[in-house]
């Protein structure tokens, strides 16, 4: 489906209990980490980098930045799991992922603004929610999840 301007296609996850979405312009790829090498002395939420086809990318793990328990997933879901590169200001950082969810559409006009708490990310995180079928989705704003000091942060991980 060709996008407009009142619609978004958004790749959806599944972190802890909640259903999250990032527009898809800002995800890079998908990708199943298998090596994290950790770095001393990083932030507690960095889990580490890895090298990604000759790119040094940070990982981070959201539980542990928004204190969000795991999801238990089944074996099969457990192939699901991984982690969404993204693209902030031309850094690249991996998120992990309880479990890749699909690629949706979104009607702009249905977007909500969120509530004030959502499983311990604050709405300063979020852009927005949609109401589906199986619950809700709660749309992330990337640009949001780390301030400027926190990617200078991640910045210098990259070159240790």
């Amino acid at each position: 489906m060709i996008e407009n301007e009142n619609q978004k296609q958004m790749v959806t996850f599944q972190l802890g209990a909640e259903h999250y979405g990032i527009d898809i312009m800002d995800v890079d790829e998908i990708y199943r980490v298998e090596h994290i090498r950790p770095i001393p002395n990083a932030p507690t939420y960095v889990e580490g980098i890895f090298n990604l086809r000759g790119d040094i990318v940070p990982i981070i793990n959201l539980h542990r930045r928004f204190h969000i328990k795991k999801a238990e997933l089944s074996e099969d879901d457990e192939l699901l799991s991984g982690s969404i590169i993204i693209n902030i200001n031309n850094t690249k950082i991996g998120i992990i992922i309880d479990k890749i969810l699909s690629v949706v559409t979104i009607d702009t006009k249905s977007v909500q603004p969120p509530p004030q708490m959502i499983s311990g990310i604050g709405a300063e995180y979020i852009q927005g929610v949609v109401h589906q079928e199986e619950g809700y989705l709660i749309i992330l704003d990337i640009l949001r999840l780390f301030d400027s000091k926190e990617l200078q942060q991640l910045s210098m991980v990259k070159s240790r």
